[in-house]
């Protein structure tokens, strides 16, 4: 740059924060800076307005590199990116095979099998038929597991299997097939992990006792470490926090309090810290607050890195592997292609983050089982980030701004508290069971369901922003009914051994590998390892949701009236005066209802009462909104009230607007039922105004 130019920048002043901040409080015009300009969120983190050099400088892992404790900005000094590790939920193990071949082929590079219920559980297909296949891919023997990973290399191919409360049935399975077929068992990497943890809390029940999990555990990591030294064993789901409503520090400290637990149990067992830190994956979900999420994995690794170094492990051992999947809480029913954009932008926010393995969800996720053209475009939106966005050509892109490094650092710090907390407590199981860790996700689940009933927490298409013209998805997803019937049919048709029980075996990995080559099913493995026939352990499940869950059910009761009366819920907005006057408030009032899917008839206004009362009339609306200035409510909106209510009492009528406490009195005793506004619970409003109409919100 020209000298010239650059000296002449020196004739200026550089303000100082608190020039800027008296500056922005006079434009304020005495509104409160804290208010207005700091931002608390879920987390319970105040964000600034700017952020500053010095705000940074005094930070703990500020001078800190990829691939150096405490591994803030990454664990590798490579560039390759993150594994495109895309779920794959077919249920037939034939049709899966297919699926999983064809995908991998065009851009997917690890293989993420998704089990059904009945599977995760250790329970046959032909012991469990009305959840078979539904929720995932379908094994109950060596068959079902040839059949499933035919002409996959796992030479080249990592795979990715969260395996429940006990992974030993699905790896022996795995295993005893490998070797049958002659392939290589110690070139299988990736993870097959269980978490027998996260199970209790996604389910409330477990069907084994914890001591026996982790005498499991122990077992099969040290088999592991002895045949598969590049596969990990362990895997914990911080995504049913997340799911549940959880807030990012609340996921990450119940997640590493889990990691505690687990190290413990390892190590316990005569594991080495190093080997059983090593053979722990975390799976995090990754919400829409994009800069929140980058700062979640940043700090994630930060702080798995102290805890390892407690237990007294090496450098490398304390180098956290990450999963992340795009968030389930944020996916919508409705303007389901919205959920692309949605996907999308988490799957930015976990490459930034640092993530080594990422599923992007597909748009009908919350619909129905994948499609082949859902599944291209979330693994496309993957592929682009990587290859054509080049996220992946920088190791911690997000590192040296001073709003991620200050965010990484106060999230770090809530989390670490919580965590704390935690153990306190006496570690995440003594906590279940008081239902701390419940109670905690809950108060944080509550205040965004009440933000979102307010629509301050926004989500476009369902409860801001809808369309009513939104035609139905024509959905083309893999009829499995007729196959699973037939696949049941054949578990019932194997034969069957007695496997007796592994407690008493000294490797009881390598005996229910011999089990399943003799044709062991997955179910009478599981019940040799300890599974029984009823829950042993209950806690208070933190169950998973959606956050747009109520205006779904709101609207899909507006849609079944609609289809048994043939007509929607109106309301006719009444607006007063010139388009002037009324535009902005009838607008608001527009979109505040076509968010319960009512019809609304709108106007360019009325110049007079009368004219106003016979339209309203005419148009048989079941609501009336009046819409205006409030300058012209007292004249205008009261006589207007009470001529509706003359002529038909039935009708309800409605205010855009939020009057004095003085005003509001008048306006009701007009006959004027609610207010809307800004500051209004819509979920509420339209919910009530359905019930006058006898409509049940499910």
């Amino acid at each position: 740059m020209d000298k010239k130019l650059v000296d002449q920048f020196s004739e200026f002043e550089i303000p100082s924060y608190e020039q800027w901040r008296d500056l922005t409080e006079k434009s304020l015009k005495g509104a409160s800076f804290e208010k207005r300009l700091i931002t608390e969120t879920y987390e319970g983190i105040l964000l600034q307005p700017v952020y500053r050099k010095e705000d940074a400088a005094n930070l703990p892992f500020l001078q800190s590199l990829p691939d150096m404790a405490p591994f803030t900005r990454g664990t590798k000094t490579l560039i390759d990116g993150w594994e495109i590790n895309q779920e794959i939920n077919v249920g037939i193990p034939t049709f899966f095979n297919k699926v999983a071949r064809h995908d991998l082929s065009k851009g997917q590079t690890s293989l993420n099998i998704v089990l059904d219920t009945p599977t995760k559980r250790g329970i046959n297909a032909s012991e469990a038929t009305s959840e078979v296949g539904k929720a995932g891919l379908s094994i109950s023997g060596v068959t079902d597991i040839a059949d499933a990973l035919k002409d996959i290399d796992f030479g080249n191919v990592p795979i990715h299997i969260g395996a429940g409360a006990n992974s030993l049935p699905i790896l022996a399975l795995i295993i005893a097939h490998l070797e049958q077929s002659g392939r290589q068992v110690e070139e299988l990497h990736g993870c097959i992990g269980m978490d027998p943890v996260v199970e209790l809390v996604k389910n409330g029940t477990l069907a084994y006792e914890l001591e026996e999990c982790y005498t499991l555990m122990a077992d099969i990591t040290k088999w592991a470490n002895e045949n598969t030294p590049h596969l990990q064993t362990v895997i914990i789901h911080g995504n049913v926090y997340h799911d549940g409503g959880s807030s990012a520090v609340e996921e990450l400290a119940f997640s590493l309090s889990t990691g505690v637990e687990y190290l413990q149990a390892l190590t316990s067992q005569g594991i080495d810290i190093n080997k059983a830190a090593s053979s722990i994956r975390f799976s995090f979900s990754i919400g829409s607050a994009y800069f929140m999420e980058i700062a979640k994995l940043r700090a994630a690794r930060t702080l798995w890195a102290r805890i390892v170094e407690t237990f007294g492990g090496n450098e490398e051992a304390q180098k956290m592997t990450m999963h992340a999947r795009t968030s389930a809480w944020t996916k919508t029913v409705f303007d389901p292609y919205v959920n692309m954009l949605r996907a999308t932008t988490e799957a930015f926010s976990a490459a930034v983050g640092g993530a080594d393995s990422i599923h992007v969800s597909c748009f009908d996720e919350a619909i129905q089982k994948s499609t082949a053209f859902s599944r291209r475009i979330a693994r496309n939106a993957s592929i682009i980030l990587k290859e054509e966005a080049h996220i992946a050509r920088t190791i911690d892109p997000a590192g040296g701004s001073w709003y991620v490094e200050v965010l990484t650092n106060e999230v770090a710090k809530k989390a670490w508290e919580l965590f704390q907390e935690t153990e306190r407590k006496g570690g995440i199981i003594q906590t279940l069971i008081k239902e701390f860790p419940q109670n905690v996700v809950q108060q944080t689940a509550s205040k965004r369901v009440r933000n979102i009933a307010h629509r301050k927490d926004i989500f476009v298409g369902t409860n801001m922003y809808v369309n009513l013209a939104e035609k139905e998805v024509d959905w083309i997803a893999l009829n499995e009914a007729p196959q699973i019937n037939d696949h049941i049919n054949q578990v019932f048709g194997r034969a069957h051994i007695s496997v007796g029980s592994l407690s008493e075996s000294s490797n009881k990995t390598e005996t229910a590998i011999q089990a399943a080559k003799q044709g062991a099913s997955l179910g009478e493995i599981a019940k040799a390892t300890g599974r029984k026939s009823e829950a042993v352990v209950c806690v208070k499940a933190i169950k998973p949701t959606r956050g747009a869950l109520q205006f779904e059910e709101l609207r899909q009761s507006i849609d079944e009236m609609a289809q048994k009366t043939g007509k929607r819920p109106i309301i006719f907005l009444a607006n007063l005066g010139p388009i002037s006057d009324h535009k902005v408030r009838a607008d608001f009032a527009a979109g505040f209802f076509e968010v319960g899917g009512f019809d609304v008839i709108q106007n360019n206004g009325f110049g007079s009462i009368k004219e106003a009362a016979e339209a309203v009339v005419a148009s048989m609306a079941d609501f009336v909104i009046i819409c205006g200035k409030d300058e012209d409510y007292q004249q205008a909106a009261i006589p207007l009230a009470m001529s509706i209510k003359k002529t038909d009492a039935q009708i309800t009528v409605l205010l855009a607007g939020k009057p004095s406490e003085v005003d509001e009195v008048s306006f009701k005793e007009a006959g004027i039922t609610e207010f809307v506004h800004v500051g209004s619970n819509c979920y509420d409003i339209l919910s009530q105004l359905l019930q006058k109409k006898g409509v049940a919100v499910s």
